[in-house]
């Protein structure tokens, strides 16, 4: 065994159950979760340990992609936060618009024809304010590219055992994680049409909702836009991936 997999050993089967008997998580729907095959787990996001949460409370191993600042700091501190994410299943990923965004897509479309599952935020951001945002497209596009079913997820109270800034998250409210049925997209058409990747998204965060019972927001969660072309790209239609 590798030092990746000894240390993805670590966290599978030593951390992550020590985890749940500190933290007493109330898990949902775990029997719905596909046992074998890819799948896509898209979930609400609330707070910065939703990607500890989900791996944690699902039956199978998951993978989710990380930023790339994780897995290359220097010293001590960052050999102990490259391995604490490889023990979550993380892989280091470049954050970004254009290409790197393609190219986050074609790393996780690996990882689903692998055979791997894998976790993704459709909001594409954590919400502050705790309401639930529009879905972008980039789960749909890779629903309906691979063929993988979409397990939703639904978190609650995430935000608030670990609200913004909190260095560590905390032992009270316990927080809730809900599976939902999978669902198969392929009805909605081709990975390559735009009305398929929007009505597929739709459905995916229909089915979020219904587990989170979050209030919904109506709109994208925008990152703040810089300068004024940002802020005309943010009104002008277009299809958020």
């Amino acid at each position: 065994m590798n030092d990746t997999g000894f240390t993805y050993f670590v966290g599978r089967n030593i951390l992550a159950p020590l985890a749940r008997m500190i933290y007493r998580p109330r898990i949902e729907g775990r029997a719905l979760v596909p046992r074998t095959g890819p799948v896509i787990f898209a979930a609400n996001h609330l707070s910065f340990i939703d990607s500890f949460v989900i791996p944690l409370a699902a039956p199978r191993p998951v993978q989710f992609l990380a930023k790339s600042s994780y897995f290359d700091g220097p010293g001590l501190k960052g050999k102990l936060s490259r391995e604490f994410f490889t023990a979550l299943g993380a892989s280091p990923v470049e954050r970004g618009a254009g290409q790197a965004a393609l190219d986050a897509l074609d790393q996780q479309r690996r990882m689903l024809e692998a055979g791997k599952p894998i976790a993704l935020y459709p909001e594409g951001t954590r919400s502050l304010d705790g309401r639930l945002y529009k879905g972008r497209t980039g789960v749909a596009f890779l629903a309906l590219q691979t063929g993988a079913p979409v397990v939703p997820v639904g978190l609650i109270g995430t935000n608030e055992a670990m609200p913004v800034g909190a260095k560590f998250p905390r032992l009270s409210p316990r927080v809730t994680i809900r599976f939902g049925a999978p669902l198969d997209l392929s009805a909605h058409g081709a990975a390559n049409s735009g009305r398929a990747r929007r009505l597929a998204t739709d459905e995916i965060m229909a089915a979020i909702h219904a587990l989170s019972e979050q209030e919904l927001a109506g709109t994208y969660n925008e990152v703040p836009a810089h300068g004024t072309i940002e802020r005309i790209k943010q009104v002008l239609p277009h299809e958020r991936r």
